[in-house]
């Protein structure tokens, strides 16, 4: 059973039902009150399932999902979830333009006011929570550039206060800019300053993503307008950056939390950024070790760090180099034969990595699996092989987990862009707390030193 909560505004589940093969929930009576009049009930016409969803319930052939005819996300589902786990939020209808979900503030209020009501962590956390015997961690999913990162920020703070030692993970991501006025732009990256700045203060690990504005024709058919393909493509590369924490492999098996302390090599590098290569399955991407000089390290195919500019990207392009402080692949669908390659260096490999971050160079990580990424029939067609074909089957993926000076620049980019379009009550605050993310990504300082340089 996945244990999970799924917060959704009106209409945003489409036509997933709290009722399913596999769950019932029991029906509430009539309402009891003190009105004995005649009552009139007004129900809102269901969202009627897709015929993929249709033909699964019927056990029959589904037909194949195309980009018109998926409309929701549980258009392709293929999950039973528990009633628990679907919580609809019936204050804001999904894409309202009277009462658009969009401001930061917004979802702080929001989850504030349902908290206050609800105590939405013993509701909605609590049961699953006690049903684990060893919970590994916890792993928020969330936007964080529109009202859901006011939420998600507040939420996360409230988890941190009531499972102090729980690893947590938040995946942060951010929609693309273009098609949006200067206004909206300027929104986004206030909404995002605050995610991160927030976040950043509780979680184990962030990760800020956003589908590359530009992607090789040659190498991906994606949809960039499609929910459906763009979730399929992050969950390829979330999926297989998490792999690790659930095999059953004791050599490449690890945590999360384990994984995250790789990460943070000097003490609060807890944001990093996600990259993703894929291949058919005899045609692995080979993964590589961080060199031995700082600025070495994996550049795989599709880098989902997402961009900090309200105007256009090319002033990022003067960015130096970076500093890797740490990298983590993994690497899934390996033929058997290359593993054992490698394995007798393992050691080798570790103890190395172990002195390099003593002495506050590069760290890397490597973790291996021969099981390939699934793609079922509800997956749809994006990536190609180097002949410019569809792949089809199960795909092999190398994805890289990086901590870098690049963060420190893009941080104070971010600052010089957003400082000014806040409220003098707020502006203090925000731009201190950005600076002090920026200088812990800056090369040469540790918060846990007074060496090295501090500008």
């Amino acid at each position: 059973m996945p244990r999970t909560v799924i917060y959704d505004l009106k209409g945003g589940f489409g036509s997933l039902r709290q009722i399913n093969a596999l769950y019932e929930v029991q029906q509430d009576g009539p309402p009891q009150g003190l009105w004995n009049g005649r009552t009139v009930v007004q129900r809102q016409q269901p969202i009627e399932a897709s015929a993929y969803q249709q033909s699964l319930d019927a056990g029959l052939e589904p037909p194949e999902l195309t980009t018109s005819t998926v409309r929701y996300w549980s258009d392709f589902n293929r999950v039973f979830f528990h009633p628990r786990s679907i919580v609809q939020l019936n204050e804001y209808e999904l894409n309202s333009s009277l009462v658009p979900f969009e401001r930061w503030d917004t979802g702080e209020d929001l989850f504030s006011s349902l908290d206050k009501e609800n105590d939405l962590l013993d509701r909605d956390i609590r049961p699953f929570a006690e049903e684990a015997d060893q919970m590994q961690a916890i792993q928020i999913m969330t936007t964080v550039d529109d009202a859901w990162g006011g939420f998600a920020s507040r939420y996360i703070e409230r988890l941190r206060d009531e499972y102090g030692k729980t690893t947590i993970w938040t995946w942060g991501l951010q929609d693309a800019f273009p098609g949006l006025n200067r206004e909206k732009r300027l929104l986004r990256l206030v909404n995002k300053a605050k995610s991160l700045t927030e976040i950043y203060k509780q979680a184990s690990l962030l990760v800020p993503l956003a589908i590359p504005q530009h992607l090789s024709p040659h190498s991906l058919a994606l949809d960039s307008s499609s929910a459906w393909h763009t979730s399929a493509l992050l969950s390829t590369a979330i999926e297989s950056a998490t792999l690790p924490s659930r095999l059953k492999d004791l050599t490449n098996r690890d945590s999360l939390g384990n994984i995250g302390n790789l990460l943070n090599v000097h003490g609060k590098q807890t944001v990093a950024h996600l990259q993703m290569s894929i291949a058919r399955s005899d045609q692995v991407p080979r993964s590589e070790n961080v060199g031995d000089e700082p600025s070495d390290g994996l550049r795989l195919d599709i880098d989902f760090r997402p961009p900090d500019d309200v105007a256009d990207s090319h002033r990022q392009n003067g960015f130096n180099v970076p500093k890797i402080f740490s990298q983590v692949l993994a690497t899934r669908g390996e033929r058997a034969d290359e593993e054992d390659e490698e394995e007798n260096d393992g050691d080798d490999r570790e103890d190395a990595a172990h002195r390099r971050r003593n002495d506050r160079e590069a760290l890397s990580r490597t973790y291996r699996s021969q099981l390939s990424y699934p793609t079922p029939d509800s997956f749809p067609k994006i990536f190609r092989g180097d002949d410019g074909e569809i792949l089809a089957g199960p795909i092999s993926v190398s994805t890289a987990l990086t901590t870098d000076t690049a963060l420190s620049q893009r941080l104070r980019l971010l600052r010089s862009t957003v400082v000014r379009s806040i409220g003098v009550e707020d502006r203090e605050t925000l731009s201190n707390d950005l600076a002090e993310m920026a200088d812990e990504y800056h090369e040469g300082w540790s918060s846990g030193s007074d060496e090295g340089e501090d500008d």
